[in-house]
């Protein structure tokens, strides 16, 4: 079977399609690229694809299959200059999203192309790919802003400092930590921050809360009852008060830009 292809053409569309995927990995992964590198990374992707259709073998699907990895490598590193697991994790981006971006535009043809010009073909093409790049990039949006506002900053008051203490924290769905006298929920912090707040740390508050673990069957975390904290989502500010916080000596990583994690029940108080 032969099949007629104009290298021109699928240059042009390479390049778009390789635009629109760019834009998206760029996006997601919030990395610093200028728009020359994103367009000579473009370029570059349709080049390596065009040479690699140039291969004599039997079938179009494998000479594809055998672009699609040095191409993607070459316009992610030109446009990003990613290195290592970035890069790969860059790679997987951006082929999921080319995935869904191919499948629409595929999906698209099939319906509209009968009957169709080569000119009109490509356009319809292009405006499939922006559709679906619009798609992916909308739904980025949306899961980033429910992102957010899982997020909160915790004021934590203490008697001899004049500035409260700050903590970024998140909510975990999957925390199920209860203290077994009150009954109340339970909140972690990493050590380092608890260090911070020590002073509210009291004795007569103290608490031993059980927990089970993947790693490690079963252990004893150190919990003491603060008085107060503050919840701020940079719209809203909500006081929780009597919060025991257990102090989480791992599974909280220094470099992680938060270092609580809330229990759902204390937004639920």
């Amino acid at each position: 079977m032969y099949c007629k292809l104009y290298l021109d053409s699928f240059f042009l569309q390479q390049v778009i399609l390789n635009l629109y995927m760019l834009a998206l990995v760029k996006k997601i992964m919030k990395c610093t690229a200028t728009h020359f590198r994103i367009f000579l990374g473009a370029i570059t992707g349709a080049l390596i694809t065009c040479v690699c259709m140039l291969i004599p073998l039997n079938t179009l699907y494998g000479r594809l299959l055998i672009g699609i990895v040095p191409s993607a490598v070459c316009m992610l590193w030109i446009a990003f200059r990613t290195v290592g697991k970035t890069l790969g994790k860059a790679c997987l981006i951006a082929g999921g999203c080319s995935f869904f971006i191919g499948s629409i535009i595929m999906w698209i043809l099939n319906r509209f192309r009968q009957n169709m010009n080569a000119g009109e073909e490509l356009l319809l093409m292009l405006i499939g790919g922006y559709g679906a790049y619009r798609i992916l990039e909308r739904l980025w949006r949306w899961m980033e802003k429910r992102q957010k506002k899982e997020q909160f900053l915790v004021s934590i008051p203490c008697s001899k400092q004049e500035v409260p203490v700050r903590v970024r924290a998140f909510v975990d769905t999957g925390n199920r930590l209860i203290d077994p006298v009150s009954g109340k929920p339970v909140c972690l912090i990493s050590d380092r921050e608890a260090a911070r707040i020590a002073e509210n740390f009291r004795p007569e508050k103290y608490h031993i809360i059980p927990y089970q673990s993947v790693g490690k069957s079963r252990g004893m975390l150190d919990a003491y009852e603060l008085p107060v904290l503050y919840l701020e989502d940079g719209v809203n500010r909500r006081e929780c008060r009597q919060v025991i916080v257990a102090i989480c000596n791992t599974g909280i990583a220094k470099e992680d830009s938060c270092q609580m994690i809330l229990h759902p029940g204390v937004l639920e108080e």
